[in-house]
């Protein structure tokens, strides 16, 4: 558990760029350099993150220390993960600092925006190699990016994995043309956690009944409640927070926690970490907490509660063309959000290019440290700038 929670205390250090870069962080340190897990069960768990409400990467992150140390391990993986950017946020609202115009903070936001560009680039083209393997599997990413790019919120999130599930359910019927295999039937029945369940529904319908009794209580209800609607990270769930939090902050305080939150590594959603500060200044860090808490609960608790029935699915003799086709389009979701946000918020002149393209021969062919790779982008961004 304290292996967990060191290693992804590392990496909540110095991982910019948003859920994308991070899946891509994940990849390369515990797929490819410690192998806590296989690449088809990362894949499977990226998929399964993107099915459900709350934030991707922090769900990703438990899911790999459950996978290594239990339930312990996925508790250690999120804090280890998220207690650098709650510590930054939580003291920003404190202090009310605003650092955003130091140009110094700028720079090094800039390149480790470049950073994250070069590990996803390396971490998407891992992936594709396995899971793109032919001429449908093409189609499908490709399909898959194309409609993401171009679509937003749940319907662009969600739609192209449960196409892609289905066409390569329909698939298989069609390969054995309709016959029944015995063999198919023995499969674990797919069910999930009821009890996790019951868990998430009561505090979904609990909390705002006593949401009336306390300021604290009423602020877990709000961020609870947006936790638990919403699909594609902390970008979507800004507007979802605002009028729920009418009131409660002044309009300038919500988006200065929105821009806090893009200069801090970790997850997006940790901007409850500012808000709850500032929601509860007679208790700021109690009230951090008590935001940081309410907004990932839900997707903890629904991932536990369905990773039962999705590793029933995913063993299902019936669905292995959709596997197939959920990698691929897993692969396309991600390629998407290389493309937006991870390249268009990063890259910005010519030499950007040029230090991406040196950055990721570094890391492929020379296998050069990411934390190496780190200062060297800083220090190009220091010359750069003096230089432009």
């Amino acid at each position: 558990m304290l292996n967990v929670l060191w290693n992804f205390f590392v990496l909540g250090l110095y991982s910019f760029g948003g859920p994308a870069a991070h899946i891509g962080y994940f990849q390369r340190e515990f797929v490819e350099n410690k192998k806590w897990l296989k690449q088809n069960d990362f894949t499977h768990a990226v998929a399964l993150c993107q099915f459900l409400p709350g934030p991707a990467s922090s769900q990703l992150g438990m899911y790999i220390g459950f996978k290594r140390a239990g339930y312990l391990g996925a508790i250690a993986a999120f804090i280890g993960f998220t207690l650098p950017s709650f510590v930054l946020l939580t003291f920003l609202a404190i202090a009310n600092n605003q650092v955003t115009g130091m140009a110094i903070i700028e720079t090094v936001i800039h390149a480790a925006k470049l950073l994250a560009v070069v590990v996803v680039a390396d971490a998407l083209w891992g992936m594709a190699k396995k899971n793109v393997t032919s001429l449908l599997t093409l189609f499908v990413a490709s399909l898959t990016a194309i409609w993401v790019f171009f679509s937003s919120g749940l319907l662009g999130q969600v739609a192209p994995i449960m196409i892609a599930a289905l066409v390569g359910y329909l698939m298989s019927f069609r390969n054995t043309n309709g016959a029944v295999n015995t063999m198919a039937i023995k499969n674990d029945p797919i069910r999930p956690n009821v009890f996790i369940i019951s868990v998430f529904v009561g505090l979904l319908i609990g909390l705002p009944l006593v949401a009336n009794q306390a300021e604290a209580l009423n602020l877990m209800n709000v961020f609870y409640q947006a936790g638990s609607f919403v699909f594609g990270g902390g970008h979507v769930v800004l507007p979802l927070l605002e009028p729920m939090m009418e009131g409660m902050v002044e309009p300038d305080t919500f988006l200065t926690s929105y821009a806090a939150a893009q200069l801090v590594p970790g997850p997006m959603f940790t901007m409850a970490s500012y808000l709850g500060a500032s929601a509860l200044p007679s208790m700021p860090i109690l009230g951090s907490f008590l935001a940081t808490v309410a907004v990932f609960l839900p997707g903890c608790l629904l991932l536990f509660a369905f990773l039962p029935a999705w590793k029933a699915l995913f063993s299902h003799s019936r669905l292995k063309v959709s596997i197939v086709l959920v990698n691929a389009s897993v692969i396309g979701l991600l390629g998407s959000a290389f493309v937006t946000p991870v390249i268009t918020t990063s890259i910005s002149s010519i030499f950007d290019i040029f230090s991406v393209i040196t950055g990721y021969a570094l890391l492929k062919y020379k296998r050069c440290p990411v934390w190496l790779l780190a200062v060297v982008f800083v220090v190009y961004k220091v010359v750069t700038d003096a230089l432009i």
